[in-house]
């Protein structure tokens, strides 16, 4: 079955592109979602105004996105989980989960269909690409840590006395302000 595709179609084609699809496909998906029309004499002289429009609707969309996809592309995702000392989850990282904790640090929302991976099931740092459109597709990097893991390498050098004596102050501070509202109540 030839149909006309109204609406850019992942790993299918892009609007106006005529493409030859299993007639399942076509019949009970893409004409039924509006994002095909069965390709006819009549509806082929369409394609050229219909990649054209599509076009210019992808410029406005992709510039839209422009500023989400350069916050999302330097974005770490820290995940600390249970695992097995084979480095296999006790359960997965699914897309998600991936998408609450980038709304969670970001405040953007993500739908989890835009984040194409598989859940992830073992221990270690992974690229995940998220397709906003079709040519804007940024890559967040993943990390899975184990639980009881320690988050970031500390620095070897000894603390200055300088910050041990801040420390020690602000504890202080702390204990007396408690001291004084326990007396108070």
């Amino acid at each position: 079955m030839k149909v006309l595709l109204i609406k850019d179609v992942y790993k299918l084609g892009r609007a106006g592109d005529i493409k030859k699809v299993a007639d399942g496909y076509g019949r009970n998906y893409l004409i039924p979602q509006g994002l095909a029309i069965p390709a006819t004499e009549k509806t082929m002289t369409l394609a050229e105004s219909i990649a054209s429009k599509a076009n210019e609707k992808r410029a406005i969309l992709s510039n839209e996105l422009m500023g989400v996809a350069d916050i999302l592309s330097g974005l770490e995702v820290d995940f600390v989980v249970k695992a097995g000392e084979t480095g296999k989850l006790y359960g997965s990282v699914t897309p998600q989960m991936i998408a609450d904790r980038i709304k969670e640090l970001k405040e953007l929302e993500i739908d989890r269909h835009q984040i194409s991976t598989e859940p992830i099931r073992t221990l270690g740092e992974f690229d995940i690409p998220i397709h906003l459109t079709l040519d804007l597709i940024p890559q967040i990097k993943v990390i899975v840590r184990r639980e009881g893991e320690a988050v970031k390498p500390q620095s070897t050098k000894a603390p200055s006395t300088e910050s041990v004596e801040a420390q020690t102050k602000v504890e202080t501070v702390d204990t007396s302000t408690e001291i004084q509202a326990e007396a108070e109540a």
